[in-house]
């Protein structure tokens, strides 16, 4: 910033030119250029540079014809010269849009901070802080709503889980036990192939000891004939 006290003394007209250049625009620097020090043809650039950056503050998209009054040039070459020799001084960065005849601004260097300002930046400063706040409490919502939602689902997994042990362990024990019901011993099983039950062998060793009777009876009968 400028020191003040040169205000009052006999530099008063360097100390205003230097407000200009730290704070104003090309435009203030001609309305009181009779009581001021000439400037060079690149001094006048670089003031000219710094009237865009403070236009590109206000607006985005400066139209041609208002740089053009602002910076007071005969024509659009010359302006057009002007803004790409700002951009590779890296004072602003931008494009030229020659159809619509207007500078597109992306990004501008900021310039020196007046006294009197100082009380607008802290207000946007504590709005923004207070933005921030906001977004902060939101997100922390919906943090906590997902740490919600995900004990809740790993509850959910668990019982689940444990449902389905459970049932494997049913289904095993009834298997086993239906497997136990329905299995034989195969010893026994080829026990019973070869002894049939009693009272069906006893009926088929008579029927065959009678056939076996009768026929020595017939045997006997027919020899006596004879």
């Amino acid at each position: 910033p400028v020191s003040p006290q040169l205000a009052d003394t006999e530099f008063s007209p360097v100390f205003r030119l230097l407000t200009i250049f730290a704070y104003g625009t090309y435009a203030d620097y001609l309305a009181e250029a009779a009581n001021l020090p000439p400037l060079t043809e690149a001094q006048k650039n670089k003031l000219r540079h710094l009237s865009v950056v403070t236009l590109a503050a206000k607006i985005k998209c400066i139209p041609y014809s208002v740089l053009l009054e602002q910076l007071q040039l005969k024509n659009v070459r010359q302006l057009e010269d002007l803004v790409i020799e700002a951009v590779y001084a890296d004072v602003l960065r931008g494009s030229l849009d020659q159809r619509n005849q207007r500078l597109e601004v992306d990004y501008s260097i900021g310039r020196d901070i007046r006294r009197e300002e100082l009380s607008t930046i802290t207000r946007t400063l504590q709005e923004w802080c207070q933005g921030c706040e906001v977004v902060l409490s939101g997100i922390e919502e919906q943090v906590s709503r997902a740490n919600q939602h995900k004990e809740q689902q790993l509850a959910l997994k668990q019982q689940i889980e444990s449902e389905v042990a459970n049932l494997k362990k049913t289904i095993k024990v009834t298997t086993a036990a239906a497997a136990a019901a329905t299995s034989q011993d195969p010893e026994q099983h080829l026990t019973e192939l070869r002894e049939p039950a009693p009272g069906t062998n006893q009926r088929q060793a008579s029927k065959k000891t009678s056939k076996a009777k009768g026929l020595r009876g017939s045997a006997k009968i027919w020899s006596k004939s004879n």
